[in-house]
């Protein structure tokens, strides 16, 4: 390898281009830091864009166009069934995600970060080595670095079969084909959404979950509303049931299953595997320096993200659960501001999750089955979606909102949604948590009708026993 012949130096080094990494990267940029980001792409995005949750989305919005085509035969239209070319969505898909990470680019070049393509091998708490794309290498020496590298997808060893119709996430987003039969190892959110894509693309999908329900976790009357949804689309639903083996042939991928389930043996025509994921916390070199990782693979950091070291961050799925890229970006502008002498800590009261299917599942705060296995005192409050008529304009009535309320304060704790666009409602529940609201502020906040966001209202209406559009009297 060639050693580059000048030695590079920054105030702030930022190793990982995802959502965390860059986000730190231009804000730090912004106050003025000479700033370096390391990646191993072209342009910064990490996973989220380029493997993730854009492209993933890319294919869920067409998957929820084909289904409302579908669907409309219901109101008194019929556009027969959609040619699917899967050449040109693959294109749709990826042109997504080059405008993002095109777009990203031109933010480096406009902050005037110092872009350096490659792997990073850490020297010592103050240097690290790039190793670049033509076999050269670049030393940097830093005063402060961050580490944000992500993780990959998590695959059993009795799953780890060296056949590409076994496929990871990565695989299934690539789109090779519309298999006939598609089997989901993993009932939880990558899972469920990509066997929502492939199901509406025209492929039986079949999911395993070895625990009792789907997205285990999540609270349960939010999740048995989308269960109902998935048992109508996918063709099968296998729970307290755990793949044991899988073997190629030539017909497809034999499966053998142990749990509740006849016959013991399958075969499909692909299998994804999406069971979850593991911190790319395997950084060469990192032994040098003073920081350390935890028995689960994550690198252990404080409040402010700081780790063992001093002089080094760490932040994003590498630092924990939850593994979402907005926890990532958050957790990256603390770890900057900390640098730039704020007092500040990555103390969230709430961070969203959503999962993207149809319908959609989005929480935030303190879920009902956290605050069971805590023992702590909660009322729950919630407003039906057949009782909203937006929903019903909508055809959609399979929907839910329920507030978690402190029982003495009245204070928002925690806000859970299923339906469509949950997604995109969840964040006035983030806003009310983090705010310190209580029912009666969610109750006196005028929401324009009809809509969704009515529903957020109605609840805290429900908590009071005057609901409008429900009949719920408040329980002595």
């Amino acid at each position: 390898m060639e050693l580059s012949t000048h030695m590079n130096s920054t105030q702030l080094i930022v190793v990982g281009g995802g959502p965390g990494g860059y986000a730190a990267a231009f804000l730090a940029a912004d106050l003025g830091l000479r700033t370096a980001l390391v990646d191993p792409e072209t342009n910064p995005g990490g996973v989220c864009v380029y493997r993730g949750c854009i492209p993933s989305k890319a294919l869920l919005h067409v998957a929820k166009v084909l289904d409302e085509s579908r669907h409309a035969k219901a109101w008194g239209i019929d556009f027969g069934e959609p040619a699917i070319d899967l050449a040109k969505l693959r294109a749709f898909k990826d042109n997504v995600v080059k405008r993002l990470t095109s777009g990203t680019g031109q933010l480096v070049k406009h902050r005037k970060v110092q872009y350096l393509q490659g792997l990073a091998e850490m020297v010592d708490a103050h240097n690290l080595r790039v190793k670049r794309p033509d076999g050269k290498e670049e030393q940097v020496q830093f005063e402060h670095a961050i580490l944000a590298t992500g993780s990959v997808p998590a695959i059993p060893p009795m799953l780890n079969v060296d056949d590409p119709r076994v496929m990871d996430s990565t695989a299934a987003l690539d789109l090779p084909d519309i298999p006939e039969s598609f089997l989901v190892v993993g009932g939880g959110y990558i899972g469920l959404e990509l066997g929502t894509v492939y199901a509406t693309l025209g492929s039986a999908v079949t999911v395993v979950e070895m625990t009792p329900g789907l997205l285990p976790g999540a609270d349960r009357d939010l999740v048995d509303i989308l269960a109902k949804r998935v048992a109508q689309t996918m063709k099968r639903v296998l729970l307290n049931t755990k793949v044991v083996a899988l073997k190629p042939e030539e017909q497809g991928i034999r499966v053998t299953f142990e749990g509740e389930v006849d016959p013991k043996a399958q075969v499909f025509s692909r299998v994804l595997i999406a069971v979850g994921r593991r911190p790319n916390s395997k950084i060469p070199g990192l032994e040098k320096t003073h920081v350390q990782v935890d028995q689960r693979g994550f690198i252990m950091v404080d409040e402010q993200r700081r780790t063992h070291e001093p002089s080094i961050f760490a932040i994003g799925d590498v630092v924990g659960e939850p593994m979402l890229a907005h926890k990532a970006s958050h957790e990256g502008r603390v770890a900057v501001e900390v640098m730039a002498g704020e007092n500040v800590a990555f103390t969230p009261r709430a961070i969203p999750a959503v999962v993207f299917t149809d319908p959609e599942l989005a929480w935030a705060g303190l879920t009902e089955t956290q605050a069971a296995k805590d023992s702590r005192g909660v009322v729950i409050a919630k407003f039906p979606w057949g009782a909203s008529g937006r929903a019903i304009t909508l055809d959609r009535t399979d929907g839910l909102t329920k507030l978690v309320l402190d029982p003495d304060t009245e204070r928002l704790l925690g806000v859970g949604l299923v339906g469509p666009g949950a997604g995109e409602l969840i964040a006035e529940g983030v806003l009310g948590i983090e705010m310190g609201a209580n029912a009666t502020d969610l109750k006196l906040s005028i929401h324009p009708h009809p809509t969704l966001t009515e529903t957020m209202m109605e609840s805290a209406e429900v908590f009071f026993g005057q609901a409008t559009h429900v009949y719920r009297p408040k329980r002595p």
